[in-house]
């Protein structure tokens, strides 16, 4: 089959249907959603001005960073991720398209999902593994710590602007979901580096629109979600942590170093843009082995149960 044949959407989606029916014998509802959730990829992708034979793995990461961002649950994610892989591996096996860009996407776990955590020291790892020679090592440094000390989501991070930025006061005004303004406190390490990126973006002509936006691509532009993505995704392999790292693994990691140093749930809350207590409490669950730890050594029982073990008094 010629793939000029790609163009007649409907005719697709017709055939489509009829294949998960007849040959896969999937049941109505089934087959149905796949098609619903097909419909929301081709109507985001025709919103970009991107073509189906176009469609990229890239795209396609793109499109599931905006349903992440929308809080679409993970049980939904997968589906629409199965219904897409469904789509696309029926349009490379009639030969609509060479090659299937749905075919390593990954299935969200389902349930309580308790996200991947980088350590101090692998976050540090990441930092240090970039060419700092070059303008993309010092401004992906300067990205790496301003996700982990400031606990941002991918689209706060790409959207901050410099205007945003108060130096002296040390924190940064984001723009969160529905436009939702909140202030943050920006570490002195992570000021220091986007102060060092700062003298490189001088050399380079910003696009219109992207005048005030802090980090840009060597082009000029702002950067997109799919684009700080890939940087983390590089970085994890050059330092060889294996885990399943994303942008949100560092604001992940910024709530739970927050936890273990103290800071009140609340306080954590209102730094990730939280409207609901519920959502932060996940990273209790997170905790319960430094929780554990924390009464052994500071609960007063303990204090004298160590003393007559080592012959020390550790309360001082």
């Amino acid at each position: 089959m010629s793939d000029s044949n790609i163009d007649d959407i409907e005719k697709i989606k017709e055939r489509f249907i009829a294949y998960m029916t007849f040959e896969k014998g999937l049941l109505r509802n089934t087959v149905e959603a796949y098609v619903d959730d097909t419909d929301k990829l081709l109507n985001y992708t025709q919103s970009k001005g991107i073509a189906l034979r176009d469609i990229s793995e890239a795209d396609l990461h793109e499109f599931l960073s905006v349903l992440h961002d929308l809080d679409i649950s993970p049980r939904s994610q997968a589906r629409i991720i199965s219904g897409l892989r469904a789509f696309f591996h029926f349009l490379k096996i009639e030969k609509y398209i060479p090659k299937n860009p749905a075919e390593l996407l990954e299935q969200p776990k389902i349930g309580m999902h308790l996200p991947e955590i980088l350590t101090v020291e692998e976050i540090d790892s990441m930092e240090n593994a970039n060419d700092l020679s070059t303008y993309e090592g010092i401004r992906n440094k300067a990205i790496i710590e301003t996700l982990y000390s400031c606990g941002l989501r991918v689209s706060e991070l790409i959207n901050l602007k410099i205007s945003n930025i108060y130096f002296k006061e040390e924190y940064i005004v984001v723009e969160g979901k529905g436009s939702k303004q909140r202030m943050v406190p920006i570490a002195p390490t992570a000021i220091s580096l986007i102060k060092n990126y700062m003298k490189r973006r001088g050399s380079l002509v910003a696009k219109k629109g992207s005048e005030d936006v802090l980090f840009l691509n060597r082009r000029g532009n702002k950067m997109t979600r799919v684009m700080v993505f890939y940087v983390i995704k590089d970085l994890c392999l050059k330092c060889g942590i294996t885990k399943v790292i994303s942008p949100h693994t560092l604001r992940h990691s910024f709530a739970t170093h927050l936890l273990e140093g103290g800071a009140n749930l609340r306080a954590i809350q209102q730094m990730l843009g939280h409207e609901s207590i519920a959502t932060t409490e996940i990273y209790v669950h997170i905790d319960r082995s430094y929780l554990r730890r924390e009464i052994l050594e500071h609960h007063p029982r303990n204090f004298k149960h160590h003393k007559n073990i080592t012959g020390n008094d550790t309360t001082n």
